[in-house]
């Protein structure tokens, strides 16, 4: 019988690697909350229209998505990304404005896989609703700073642009489009089908064949009136208030079509890869009504898990938590007292292991080892008579015997000690 694999672009988190995702999550929940955000869980797969919103020009949309026709005859697609959901959410539940949550979870692109990208990859996020206020735009970029500087990430840089309201994008779109059409013989064959579908998108361009008709493009600044000029402004004027550094990249576009005014890249100055973002985003003030709503500003960035924990790596920050057990159990009566006393240990928030299957006292003892643990409680023939428990301390093998009663205060105070040094 043939074994089976995981399927391409996706793969099993084993520990300890699982404990450092749950604690990525963990420290980004703590940022987030300090902030006043609450915790959302949107759906893993929603109706196929709710990501066509995200633009028909997309490659989310157009080649990534994976969506189906399930079983009620209905088309949904599996979440591309999370920012749709919330204002899908947003629409049918109509909750209290500014509405400020977060959210962290696996989504689906179907891509070709490469180093920190997967076709399903996890993402960290924040979504703030209902105001217009640039000092919103400026607050979910310090939260996402803040978690970058809790991870002891210190090689990060903030790429920060406008895009202008719907109007002034629009406009700055057909003049870009204008001029790549005079100048698409100097493009390359993949950036002149971009110029097809969003001419915006061929600033993306990474290509170094693209780089000096980019140059000479048009920028949105020319194109800005003066209440979006005023809002970008307010967001680099605080910015700089509250110490974060920054640079003003006139070619930076977001990936999706709903962004408009403040839109904001971080990337891993410590990655070398060709993909070095770590995170982004930026105002959408349309998506909500796009989805059935009121008119509603909205401001928000995702962080990719994935990505981010390479920049850690790169500079060796943020390692896998201690996962290993505590105290370990090793008995050779038969077991029960074993159960018994491991029971009283967990109760007393003591992480605790033991072996099963009668096993020999050195083959226990191996486990115990094995498991990292810092104390072994030893329980044979004579201590079960006696009421008493032998307990040896790993680091150095220097053993006590303690009686039963008084052992789970003594353990307390022997990893008291052990967490003092």
């Amino acid at each position: 019988m043939n074994s089976f694999a995981t399927s391409p672009g996706t793969r099993d988190i084993l520990p300890p690697d699982a404990a450092r995702w749950r604690a990525f999550q963990e420290a980004f929940a703590e940022v987030a909350s300090r902030y006043g955000c609450s915790y959302m869980i949107p759906p893993m797969f929603e109706d196929l229209g709710v990501f066509l919103r995200l633009g028909e020009a997309t490659d989310v949309v157009t080649k990534e998505m994976y969506d189906f026709e399930d079983k009620g005859g209905r088309r949904v697609a599996l979440r591309p990304e999370q920012t749709a959901s919330v204002c899908r959410a947003f629409v049918q539940h109509r909750p209290t404005t500014p509405w400020k949550v977060w959210y962290a979870g696996p989504n689906f692109r179907y891509e070709k896989p490469q180093q920190g990208r997967y076709r399903q990859f996890d993402q960290v996020g924040v979504e703030v609703l209902g105001v217009t206020d640039p000092h919103a735009d400026v607050e979910v970029i310090a939260l996402a700073w803040d978690f970058y500087r809790a991870l002891g990430l210190r090689q990060v840089h903030l790429a920060l642009n406008t895009l202008g309201n719907a109007d002034e994008r629009a406009r700055w779109t057909e003049a870009l489009a204008k001029y790549f059409r005079d100048h698409e013989e100097q493009l390359t064959v993949d950036s002149r089908a971009t110029l097809a579908k969003n001419p915006l998108r061929v600033l993306d361009s990474k290509r170094p064949d693209d780089a000096p008709v980019i140059q000479g493009a048009p920028r949105i600044e020319d194109y800005l009136g003066v209440e979006s000029a005023q809002h970008f402004a307010v967001v680099r004027q605080s910015l700089t208030e509250l110490g974060i550094p920054f640079t003003v990249e006139a070619r930076l576009v977001r990936g999706l079509d709903y962004y408009c005014h403040t839109t904001f890249e971080f990337v891993s100055t410590s990655l070398s890869a060709a993909h070095t973002a770590i995170g982004g985003g930026g105002r959408y003030d349309g998506l909500v009504e796009q989805l059935g709503g009121p008119a509603t500003p909205g401001v928000g960035f995702a962080l990719g898990l994935d990505r981010t924990l390479l920049a850690c790596d790169a500079e060796s920050v943020f390692p896998s938590p201690r996962e290993t057990v505590r105290v370990f159990v090793v008995d050779t009566t038969g077991g029960g007292e074993a159960l018994r006393v491991a029971a009283e240990l967990r109760a007393a928030d003591i992480s605790t292991d033991r072996a099963f299957e009668q096993r020999s006292m050195k083959a226990q003892m191996k486990a115990a080892d094995r498991s990292g643990a810092e104390i072994a409680l030893i329980i044979g023939s004579d201590e079960l008579a006696s009421d008493s428990i032998v307990m040896r301390l790993m680091s150095s093998g220097e053993q006590t015997t303690v009686k039963r009663a008084n052992l789970i205060e003594i353990v307390q105070r022997t990893l008291a000690v052990t967490d003092v040094k």
